[in-house]
């Protein structure tokens, strides 16, 4: 007898659960875009290396098109669809849409994950290779344009929105740095 190539998987994604039968080989990208709908994730190169297939897992942004659907059970994934509040835009779409972020928008919504995770790792004070200071103690560097640009280095854009983009996440930091301050107080 074969051994089978394909599980049924539970894949909680922007909160609700799916669950799907999927061949061992479909990746996250194409579960998403092909069996669940959410075609607000792009496939771009389809090798990742462009990021416009980017989406937030646990928190943390992967290229869907590297993983496999399989081995994101049990995780919270969360897509560009997934990112408003009660039809509020979360910062940094908001932001993307003030500032122009976008031209052609293909790279959108793979640059607003990648940017929501940015914002939450530049917080947790996790340095770049553009972070001067390293040492735990010198805390979160300034988050400088070269700062941001190469914590979204891994997200291409064809048409050159990288400007904007930079201004959109220095922004929507600075309001959710300010939101987080508030709600401290």
């Amino acid at each position: 007898m074969a051994p089978s190539t394909s599980s049924t998987v539970t894949l909680n994604v922007n909160g609700e659960k799916h669950t799907l039968s999927v061949d061992h080989r479909t990746t996250l990208l194409d579960a998403l875009r092909e069996r669940l709908d959410l075609t607000g994730t792009k496939k771009g190169c389809d090798h990742g290396q462009c990021g416009a297939c980017t989406v937030l897992v646990d928190g943390r942004r992967t290229v869907s098109c590297l993983q496999l659907a399989v081995t994101a059970e049990e995780q919270e994934i969360t897509t560009v669809e997934g990112l408003a509040e009660g039809g509020r835009l979360h910062p940094v779409q908001q932001a993307f849409l003030d500032l122009d972020g976008f031209q052609c928008g293909y790279c959108t919504p793979g640059q607003i994950c990648s940017a929501v995770a940015v914002i939450e790792e530049h917080a947790a004070g996790w340095p770049s290779a553009a972070t001067g200071d390293v040492r735990p103690e010198a805390g979160p560097p300034p988050l400088t344009p070269e700062e941001i640009r190469e914590r979204m280095s891994g997200n291409l854009c064809r048409c050159g929105a990288y400007v904007a983009i930079a201004r959109a996440v220095a922004r929507a930091a600075a309001e959710t740095r300010t939101g987080t301050e508030e709600a401290a107080a």
